[in-house]
């Protein structure tokens, strides 16, 4: 064949050959679909797992203890009428519904709400009660409960690093108009698609392209849901095509109810300091603190609103935005025949119905939550508080705690006038008896979230050991009394390392011979180191393990005087021995915790033990009460009323550096600190410093005075005070004083012979 042919056959078959053969452009063409089915495969193993699993972590829900009032209670109409409106209660002139209450003159009627306490659950009641002056009078009830036990505050959660927070609500728990009203809002045509709108979408984009920009957005629900349940927030169109498949792949594997629920509770409604608030149900306590079933239909229709934006429809911050937001949701639900057109006016005239911000938010506590969180922890993984859905019912008293937040306030605030504003504070309240702590500030500034100085700040004690040298002394078999006379001349001795201890009293003075109950009184250094060093160091820490002290103590004489450092917290267990009679009592925040179905786990009861008799603690009380009427804390007495027996001690640290008061009443134990962070000086005794935060509290609290119920095996004589003989009631400077039977002096005075003589004459004439 010539060579030209063979060239132009050859030129044909090139032109008719394919550039890539067919087989290797179908294989090439498998590759991209199997990287997609791949894909989708994995998407869809990603929304069945986590929509199958657990879908939320459940924050474990904290709780104040509750108002429980019966007759006879002493109680303020005025305090149980903030507690109501704390609680959301709503004023009305009749009952009819529960969460109000009607009040005429003195009575009193409340429809309560209902609520599953730790040991059972209460259905909503109407009760009436009266008052008389400050104590309740009677107390009725439809169901004839003798105790009317309202609602205990939510004052906390702790949940995730993430900062979410809900409270999860099934679908049959959730008001059918709301559901009904997202979906007219959000997604008309939810019931008809499979995860995506095309005409929303379209709707969506003329909109857009009208506009010049994006003002509206074509997403279902279940595109929302994808979106903030699966992905994030940013606006790529990768995410978009995720979301979108995502989407179908849900529809395909679950109903439109599981949807909606799903939706109801993930969905973002605002923020309270580092917690969201996610979901409907959180929703309706944070902006009405109520139930989402008690909601009105405006309402629901603000909370519907609010999906669009909750910052930039806050109606706090935000009020006329908001309730045009409302309204125009009031509309929809008019337009979709939820509502009556008449109604929907009617609705839109009303108010945005909030509870007001100044109101307590949760997490306000922070101090007290960081308390609980620890006991808790003793118990619960991290984790379990986090995820379950925990309700945990603590021993705090919001009433108590924000009259104690207040008194620091206010006191801190003078103090600080004169310290540079260096000072801080920390107090705790606790029920003497139960060793319940009501109430706990970690700082000058109650609602700061950091260092807790309740129950971190380990600093010196100061005179605050000193009842403890006392009670070791009163407690050895009779060698000491409340009259024993002491010595508070100068005190020197050689340490073990060869320095010389030489502590004086605050005056830099000496007073010469007292009596032990005075001494005490005045907190006087001297007569205390040598009545420490007689009774012997180790046995006063004996006494301080007795009331409660956990840590090990070196032994050396300084602690005579307060050279122990611990935190308020652990004073309180101490001072908390003293105050209930003897009795040892671990302090506790937490009553009970119950799981997420109200299952109880874990009770914290009551745990009590006789440590010292009620022979020692009888002479305790007597002491610590002069301590107050004509010692040290005597300025208490400017403001508390004379009639309320209350007793304490003052405590000063070395140079002082830390100003410290632990006092009681017959119900209530209050420790104050007050110093600066870096130990410097403050200028103040616990007197000048302390006690005024105390007294601040104690002139609030409602509580009752000591009662001293003698013990069988104590009498009382009457004491001259110059040099602890038998007196009489008529001679000069007697003092009637407590003796255990057989420890009483029996050396008389002059003045009391010629009493006793002068009476035997009269007797024998």
């Amino acid at each position: 064949m010539p060579k030209k042919s063979r060239r132009r056959i050859s030129r044909k078959r090139k032109i008719k050959k394919p550039l890539v053969p067919f087989s290797r452009l179908f294989k090439l063409s498998l590759l991209p679909l199997a990287v997609f089915t791949i894909w989708v495969v994995y998407l869809d193993f990603t929304v069945r797992d986590k929509f199958d699993g657990k879908k939320w972590s459940i924050p474990a829900r904290v709780y104040a203890q509750p108002l429980e009032i019966y007759e006879g209670l002493t109680l303020k109409p005025k305090t149980f009428e903030n507690e109501l409106r704390s609680l959301g209660y709503k004023p009305v002139r009749r009952l009819q519904s529960p969460g109000q209450f009607a009040r005429e003159a003195k009575r009193y009627q409340v429809y309560t709400k209902g609520f599953h306490f730790w040991d059972k659950a209460e259905l909503p009641t109407q009760y009436q009660l009266e008052f008389d002056g400050e104590q309740v009078s009677s107390l009725n009830s439809a169901d004839e409960n003798m105790i009317l036990r309202l609602e205990p505050q939510e004052i906390g959660s702790i949940y995730p690093g993430d900062g979410e927070d809900r409270i999860f609500s099934s679908l049959d728990q959730i008001p059918p108009i709301l559901g009904e009203t997202i979906i007219a809002v959000e997604d008309k045509h939810f019931a008809h698609h499979y995860g995506l709108s095309l005409k929303a979408i379209a709707r969506a984009l003329w909109a857009n392209f009208q506009a010049g920009g994006l003002v509206q957005g074509g997403s279902t629900i279940t595109q929302q849901l994808v979106k903030n349940f699966y992905l994030t927030h940013d606006r790529s169109l990768w995410r978009k095509i995720q979301e979108a498949v995502m989407s179908v792949l849900l529809e395909l594997h679950y109903s439109k109810a599981e949807i909606l629920e799903a939706y109801i509770n993930e969905v973002y409604l605002g923020q309270s300091g580092p917690r969201s608030i996610h979901g409907f149900s959180l929703g309706s306590q944070h902006y009405f603190n109520q139930p989402l079933n008690k909601l009105k239909i405006h309402q629901v229709a603000l909370l519907v609103g609010v999906i669009k934006g909750a910052s930039y429809y806050n109606p706090w911050r935000y009020p006329e935005r908001a309730l045009k937001r409302r309204n125009l949701v009031l509309s929809l639900m008019a337009q979709n025949g939820l509502i009556g057109q008449q109604d929907a006016l009617n609705y839109q005239q009303k108010s945005l119905d909030i509870s007001a911000y100044s109101q307590r938010q949760q997490g306000d506590y922070p101090a007290y939550l960081d308390l609980v969180k620890r006991q808790l922890l003793r118990d619960y993984r991290e984790q379990d508080l986090q995820s379950e859905g925990l309700r945990i019912f603590t021993t705090m008293s919001p009433q108590i705690q924000q009259q104690t937040e207040a008194a620091v306030v206010r006191q801190m605030k003078v103090l600080n006038q004169a310290a540079e504003k260096t000072l801080q504070a920390a107090a705790i309240i606790t029920a003497v008896g139960s060793g319940e702590i009501l109430a706990l500030v970690g700082d000058r500034n109650p609602q700061f979230s950091g260092f807790n100085r309740a129950l971190d700040a380990r600093r010196q004690i100061g005179s605050l050991v000193k009842p403890f040298v006392y009670l070791t002394a009163l407690r050895q078999s009779g060698l000491y009394q409340l009259s024993s006379v002491l010595d508070d001349s100068p005190v020197e001795l050689v340490l073990a390392n060869g320095d010389l201890w030489q502590p004086k009293n605050f005056s830099r003075e000496s007073h010469g011979e007292l009596l032990l109950y005075q001494a005490l009184a005045f907190s006087y250094n001297q007569s205390t180191a040598r009545l420490g060093l007689e009774v012997g160091v180790d046995q006063v820490i004996a006494t301080l393990k007795r009331a409660g002290l956990e840590q090990t103590v070196d032994s050396f004489p300084a602690l005579l005087l307060g050279a122990l450092n611990l935190s308020p917290l652990e004073v309180s267990h101490l001072y908390h021995t003293l105050a209930a009679d003897g009795v040892y009592t671990p302090l506790r925040a937490i009553r009970s915790v119950l799981n997420a179905n109200n299952q109880p786990l874990q009770r914290y009861a009551l745990e009590s033990e006789p440590r010292f008799t009620p022979e020692e603690s009888h002479l305790m009380h007597y002491a610590l009460q002069t301590v107050m009427r004509v010692g040290t804390g005597r300025r208490a007495y400017w403001s508390l009323p004379p009639e309320l027996a209350v007793a304490g001690k003052t405590g000063t640290s070395n140079e002082q550096r830390d100003s410290w008061f632990a006092g009681y009443s017959g119900d209530h134990l209050g420790v104050i600190w007050i110093g600066n962070d870096n130990n410097l000086a403050t200028q103040l005794t616990g007197s000048s410093g302390a006690l005024k935060v105390w007294t601040d509290i104690f002139t609030q609290l409602e509580t009752q005075g000591i009662v001293q119920e003698t013990p069988s095996n104590i009498e009382y004589y009457w004491i001259d005070t110059a040099d602890g003989l038998r007196s009489a009631k008529a001679c000069g400077g007697a003092q009637l004083v407590p003796f255990i039977k057989g420890t009483q002096p029996l050396q008389t005075t002059n003045c009391a012979l010629a009493n006793r003589t002068g009476l035997l004459d009269r007797w024998l004439n």
